[in-house]
């Protein structure tokens, strides 16, 4: 049990380390990709509601890059070889 609370504590450290967060971005340009294609779809149909959905999911995907981009910047700052 105690070995799975220190692993468990590990991969939440994870989340906020670099690569992490590197991961993350990486994965929300995934995100991005689907979004496209809905709006695509969503624009070939002619289908208002779709469109919508799918405008609202990419301005949640912005906004969900950019608080990771802030964290990757607080992480820099951090860092002494960085200055």
């Amino acid at each position: 049990m105690e070995n799975a609370k220190a692993q468990s504590a590990s991969l939440k450290g994870w989340k906020h380390s670099k690569p992490g967060l590197w991961l993350s971005i990486g994965t929300s340009a995934f995100g991005a990709i689907s979004i496209v294609k809905d709006v695509r779809k969503a624009r070939g149909e002619s289908d208002t509601l779709k469109l919508v959905n799918a405008l609202v999911g990419a301005a949640a995907l912005v906004t969900g890059t950019a608080l990771l981009v802030r964290e990757l910047r607080r992480l820099g700052d951090d860092d002494v070889l960085l200055g």
